[in-house]
């Protein structure tokens, strides 16, 4: 047996030789491979199956990620997954047959609706199992759009990153009901966790960020949109000043990704509000780790409901107090009252778009005394271990994909020969 060196419980793979995947070969879609959820899950999933022996090709446009992919055994091919042009998808169908036939792939996962439709026609024409997993939420009303999102449930296993995911799903595609399975987003428990993070890194954040020695961190780290609840944390600030909280940097960690508008809104909200030097807008942060253990608070308020909630819970395996919004699938990762009783929370919810209620828990989160804090992030930290570790997730994908595969074996070997097999 190989065991993993990791935080948290260890991480016990078959050797490669006894793993059923061992020799197949997966093809992964996905648009590009910059930083975000699904491009992330690519390259974890990716590393896992080169692990266990399996060949893990990934066909994508590039991105920031290729270069960790390939350093983790995976293959990139590149493939114009971006496109939703009705010609270049019909092109990409057969671009991807060809690289499918000429790599022996066994098995697709589509990670998004447009190189899905792809895959979808390539898997079908080759007889091919198919995944899909929902990254997010899909919004459609027209019939035309939920036609569109309705690839994502056409799979022969289709994959939702939470519970909330999952009822969605069922709500709009119930042909897919039988084949949902739930697999949370998995946090690298080693990578994520206190003792891996040097107080160096922890210094040079908060230099970067323009953040005093004595003040502490309240972090929302997520691009630069309305919804993700950026002008809430905003509000909530002025209240907390307001109410004598004057050691505090409230950091707003997050690419505008275009949204010039937007970051102009928000400038000059802080403006208004007399924050300049309280609220850091500080842009992409590459050192995540590093970033939720400078945090006293991390907050996920957002308007609108999340798919996961993979903030929370990094957050929490860095032992880090969280407050999130009660919307969306959030709650799923974060024990609070009256869920749980007031010993066993982790973080606080509250309602979406409450400046105050928002403002009234990060200030509980502040003032907790030393002990009460250790104790929290003890609780966060086997939180996420039990439910939302990356060996879990990973576990859960292989059992998908085996499964499958073993389907087809079956059904291939007990397949009714016709007229012409038989000779006759």
């Amino acid at each position: 047996m190989t065991v993993s060196k990791r935080a948290g419980a260890p991480l016990v793979l078959p050797t490669v030789t006894s793993h059923p995947l061992a020799g197949r070969t997966v093809l992964q879609v996905v648009p590009e491979l910059e930083a975000g959820g699904a491009e992330r899950t690519t390259v974890d999933m990716a590393a896992a199956l080169a692990a266990v022996g399996a060949r893990a090709l990934v066909a994508t446009e590039g991105g920031r990620l290729v270069g960790e992919l390939q350093a983790k055994g995976g293959v990139w091919i590149p493939f114009p997954a971006r496109t939703k042009n009705p010609l270049a998808m019909a092109l990409n169908v057969r671009r991807l047959i060809k690289i499918c036939l000429d790599d022996g792939v066994d098995l697709l996962h589509a990670r998004s609706r447009a190189p899905a439709w792809v895959a979808l026609a390539a898997a079908r024409t080759l007889t091919l199992p198919l995944v899909t997993t929902y990254h997010g939420s899909y919004a459609g009303r027209s019939a035309v759009k939920v036609m569109y999102n309705s690839v994502m449930a056409r799979g022969d296993a289709v994959i939702a990153n939470s519970i909330y995911t999952a009822d969605l799903i069922r709500a709009a595609h119930p042909f897919a009901a039988s084949r949902i399975r739930v697999i949370y987003r998995g946090t690298d428990l080693a990578e994520y966790a206190p003792g891996a993070v040097s107080p160096a890194r922890v210094e040079a954040l908060r230099s970067a960020w323009g953040v005093a020695p004595h003040e502490r961190i309240v972090l929302l780290a997520g691009r630069l949109t309305g919804w993700k609840g950026q002008t809430v944390l905003i509000e909530a600030a002025r209240k907390l000043v307001d109410q004598g909280v004057n050691d505090v940097a409230f950091v707003l960690a997050g690419d505008h990704q275009g949204r010039d508008g937007y970051v102009r809104d928000l400038d000059n909200r802080i403006a208004r509000l007399g924050l300049q030097g309280v609220v850091h807008r500080v842009g992409h942060c590459q050192d995540m780790p590093a970033a939720f253990l400078a945090a006293s608070v991390v907050t996920v308020p957002s308007t609108e409901p999340e798919a996961f909630g993979r903030v929370a819970v990094e957050a929490q395996a860095m032992g880090t107090c969280v407050v999130v919004s009660d919307l969306g699938a959030v709650p799923e990762t974060v024990l609070s009252p009256p869920q749980v009783s007031p010993s066993e929370r982790t973080g606080w919810r509250v309602p979406p778009g409450d400046a105050a209620a928002l403002a009234s828990a990060i200030g509980d989160a502040l003032s907790l005394g030393a002990t009460a804090l250790q104790g929290m992030a003890a609780r966060a930290r086997a939180h996420v271990e039990q439910h939302f570790s990356l060996e879990r997730m990973v576990s859960e994908t292989l059992d998908t994909y085996a499964a499958l595969l073993e389907r087809r074996r079956f059904e291939e070997a007990n397949a009714t020969p016709s007229y012409k097999d038989t000779g006759a």
